[in-house]
């Protein structure tokens, strides 16, 4: 099962990044046609969430926290990138940015507050 796990992890890390990458050939070679315009956007944002799906499917105690906190902090950091370049900016944009940067805080947050903790446990165990 954890061969099977990574597998998918892999695959979809690589389609994620390909899509952050060139998603105009990523759309050309699954769907036959050149991504253009916003699409370009949305194959991006699609591509940060096939990396973070692909760190949560990693095998780990902490999977699920750190693909959300990849996932969330990537979405913010692209999503205000857009919102500068000032090409497609709608009314959600911005709030969809500050949103995703609170949940990335917390996840890190959350995330630092596991890390401590099973180092403590580690100690205790010794």
């Amino acid at each position: 099962m954890k061969g099977v796990l990574i597998l998918a992890a892999l695959g979809e890390a690589a389609t994620g990044v390909a899509l952050l990458i060139v998603p105009s050939l990523v759309g050309r070679l699954l769907l036959g046609v050149e991504l253009s315009g916003v699409s370009v956007v949305i194959g991006r944002v699609t591509g940060i969430a096939l990396v973070g799906l692909s760190i949560a499917c990693w095998p780990g105690r902490t999977a699920a926290l750190r693909g959300m906190l990849t996932y969330s902090g990537l979405a913010t950091a692209y999503l205000a990138w857009v919102g500068t370049r000032g090409e497609w900016v709608g009314s959600l944009l911005w709030p969809a940015v500050v949103l995703h940067a609170v949940i990335a805080i917390l996840l890190g947050r959350a995330w630092l507050t596991s890390q401590t903790t099973a180092r403590q446990d580690n100690r205790t165990s010794e």
